[in-house]
């Protein structure tokens, strides 16, 4: 199955127009988390002012799968 990763805020979208294929939704939660992780990496001691976003997991139809708050997350 192909799921899309979007990061979300009450404010802003970053949405994830490739999505990647996944055995299921609980691989889906995995490969999150590790997204998570490389962002984390890569943006430092920024990453610390996630409170507000999440990553929602969407199907090909834009059903939400799953969603986690990015400031739970990281901590």
């Amino acid at each position: 199955m192909r799921c899309f990763f979007h990061l979300v805020s009450n404010h802003d979208e970053i949405i994830d127009n490739a999505g990647i294929e996944v055995q299921d939704l609980e691989s889906a939660k995995a490969q999150a988390l590790l997204a998570v992780e490389e962002l984390r990496a890569e943006i430092g001691t920024e990453a610390d002012d996630w409170s507000g976003w999440r990553l929602n997991i969407v199907c090909p139809l834009g059903t939400l799968l799953h969603s986690m708050q990015l400031i739970q997350t990281v901590h």
